[in-house]
């Protein structure tokens, strides 16, 4: 038998091991910390704001060794894109993610490590680089500040003139002592509050998940009465009085079958974060048909007005039951959509297309609905957030996104007010399967 020593370090090395895949390499990555079309709006008007007060105040109001107006104005002008529409209207799609991510990088770690080099490591400057690492660990992800800090700083390091100037006011080895405390404790700040905002939603999803459960008792005894009522269907009962009671023991247990659905969708939401990884080759069109048969629908109008067009097949790799709840989730916003119109749907008013895009699989969902406001289109894939007042726990699309991103897809959406919307699905091809 192992020594109680080894036995505990190589406990601590699986704690340690699983502790590092969960927080680092599987914790999901979050670009934009806090997002919301206003946050960069605020953003890019105060770094433009701040970059042009800051070029007067140290360079003529109390002068540093180096200020660079032209320089401080390219910096500012960094700002304008986040005032855009086109980048703070959709917070999810990856230009307005590489956009915020690069203005970020270069007017935080590149610019002020390079004007600390420039003026000599002052007391000024050693103060801004202190207040710029805490600063960047709060606009974006603690992983993603770290390397965008290390290759900042490196970077201006070589593209500042050499040799360097010496720190004006203190010793070069007490600055580092300084910057090296502010940067540890900006990435434990940053880690503990990624960790601290991924249990709480951890919590409130597996309580959501546990009620969700819990509801299944009393849809069972719905389900045996549907049975108990069809049973009685069949003794001698005139015609009548026969069809209405199996008209009602099939609405009870169509009922029964839909709550079950939404049951199984919480608790899936509930493992948001805790996805399975189990991977397998998946048909695209295969799925598509699958999950649109076995749709629990309100009335046959509503099967009628879904309408699968095939492109091409294409084949992926990833969890079927997951993505097969994916789809049943954006038909059932998409009925929705269509049932807040106030018509019949009509055929083809939902419509599924399978095929190719750019070198990648995409499966697109199009529906006649009322659409969805372009200011709530940023934020349909944050957790707890619907766009329909009242209408589901506002789960259903932040399940969609992780579960997308865990094969390295993308979910994105257009809409127009009143004209509908088109979900769509881009997934990597599984080369070795596709023909």
């Amino acid at each position: 038998m192992l020594p109680l020593d080894r036995i505990w370090a190589r406990s601590a090395r699986a704690r340690l091991w699983r502790w590092l895949l969960d927080e680092i390499v599987h914790a999901p990555l979050e670009p934009i910390l806090h997002p919301s079309r206003s946050r960069l709006q605020w953003l890019g008007a105060f770094t433009v704001l701040s970059h042009l007060s800051f070029a007067w105040i140290w360079g003529y109001l109390m002068p540093q060794p180096f200020e660079s107006v032209p320089l401080r104005v390219a910096v500012a002008c960094l700002g304008i894109p986040l005032l855009f529409n086109t980048i703070n209207r959709d917070l999810s799609s990856p230009l307005t993610i590489w956009t915020f991510c690069v203005i970020s990088w270069l007017q935080l770690p590149l610019f002020f490590s390079w004007m600390y080099w420039m003026n000599g490591g002052n007391a000024v400057w050693f103060s801004s680089m202190a207040c710029m690492l805490v600063i960047y660990y709060h606009l974006t992800d603690w992983r993603l500040a770290t390397v965008g800090a290390a290759v900042g700083i490196g970077l201006s390091y070589l593209l500042a003139p050499s040799p360097h100037p010496v720190p004006d006011t203190t010793t070069g080895l007490d600055q580092i002592v300084v910057l090296v405390f502010a940067w540890v404790s900006a990435i434990l700040l940053g880690s503990s509050s990624a960790n601290l905002r991924r249990t709480r939603l951890i919590n409130t999803l597996s309580t959501m998940g546990v009620m969700a459960h819990e509801l299944r008792t009393p849809l069972a005894t719905i389900n045996l009465m549907g049975d108990v009522l069809r049973n009685l269907a069949q003794n001698d009962l005139p015609e009548g009085k026969r069809k209405k009671l199996e008209e009602l023991s099939a609405r009870l247990q169509s009922l029964a079958r839909s709550m079950n659905r939404q049951i199984d969708t919480q608790i899936s939401n509930a493992q948001l974060l805790r996805l399975p990884r189990e991977r397998s080759a998946i048909q695209a069109a295969e799925l598509v048909h699958e999950v649109v048969a076995g749709y629990p629908y309100r009335s046959s109008r509503e099967r009628d007005c879904v309408q699968v067009h095939l492109q091409q097949d294409f084949c992926f790799v990833g969890s079927r039951p997951l993505f097969a709840q994916v789809l049943a989730n954006l038909i059932k916003n998409a009925l929705h959509s269509l049932a807040a119109v106030g018509t019949a749907p009509q055929p083809g008013d939902l419509r599924i297309d399978v095929g190719l895009h750019h070198g990648k699989g995409r499966i697109a969902l199009s529906d006649q609905g009322v659409g969805i406001a372009h200011e709530k289109q940023a934020r349909i894939f944050e957790p707890f957030y619907s766009s329909q007042s009242g209408v589901g726990s506002g789960l259903g699309l932040t399940f969609c996104k992780n579960v997308v991103e865990t094969v390295n897809g993308q979910i994105s959406v257009h809409s127009e007010p009143a004209q509908g919307a088109v979900f769509m699905i881009d997934l990597p091809l599984n080369t070795d399967q596709h023909p």
